[in-house]
């Protein structure tokens, strides 16, 4: 671990916490909520999927056991908002399956499993890449993941810390090797990413914004400098 970058990680960190405060992530009311929300955000806005989420609550769909064994075409039809929801519908209902199969619908005994090994199992159900997984380690079942989306990549290369054309897995190593493994750091700094990169380092960004375009008073991010 080294120091230098560990410390700028941190100052990082506390200077989106002092601008944008705690984001209490992930905003639902079950472990398993959170893991039918990290699929439902694929490629979409947390406010479809949020709504997608509630259809699902209202027609009392949300439940494992029963998208287990629902038709594909009625998910489909509840996850509208989504986006791309014929996909989605057959991605939730074939983790579902697996989630009461392997762990009984329980998010204690999915959560008991090593992290290696629960994340190696859950990247081989069909349509569950990297971000999705690592979602639901992290937020559902608290293990020490960092999760790593679009925003981190562009934050972090644009400040010099990453390549421009950087790997997923190159991305959570920066995080991963610099960080104590702690679930509740790793929790709120990707929350704090996201709000980040949607509110400010957008394709556009708004630099002048930006609560860490400078570090001990260098300009550090290289849009800023541009």
């Amino acid at each position: 671990m080294a120091a230098c970058l560990t410390d700028e990680l941190i100052r990082i960190y506390d200077a989106l916490f002092a601008a944008f405060g705690h984001q209490r992530w992930w905003p639902a009311e079950t472990p398993f909520e959170t893991m039918i929300g990290a699929i439902l955000t694929q490629n979409v806005s947390w406010t479809n999927a949020a709504q997608a989420i509630r259809n699902l609550e209202d027609a009392g769909m949300l439940d494992p056991h029963l998208l287990a064994a629902a038709d594909t075409t009625e998910v489909a039809r509840l996850i509208v908002p989504s986006r791309f929801y014929n996909l989605k519908a057959e991605r939730i209902r074939e983790f579902s399956g697996v989630y009461v199969a392997e762990f009984g619908g329980d998010p204690a005994t999915m959560a008991a499993v090593e992290t290696g090994t629960l994340r190696e199992r859950l990247l081989s159900v069909r349509g569950l890449g990297k971000e999705t997984v690592d979602s639901i380690l992290l937020y559902a079942c608290e293990k020490p993941v960092f999760v790593v989306d679009a925003y981190t990549r562009r934050i972090f290369s644009r400040y010099g810390l990453l390549p421009e054309e950087t790997s997923y897995d190159q991305t959570q190593r920066l995080f991963t090797e610099n960080l104590s493994p702690d679930v509740g750091l790793f929790n709120d700094y990707h929350a704090q990413i996201v709000r980040l990169g949607s509110a400010i380092c957008k394709k556009s960004p708004l630099c002048d914004c930006c609560p860490i375009r400078e570090v001990d008073g260098e300009i550090r991010c290289a849009a800023a400098r541009s």
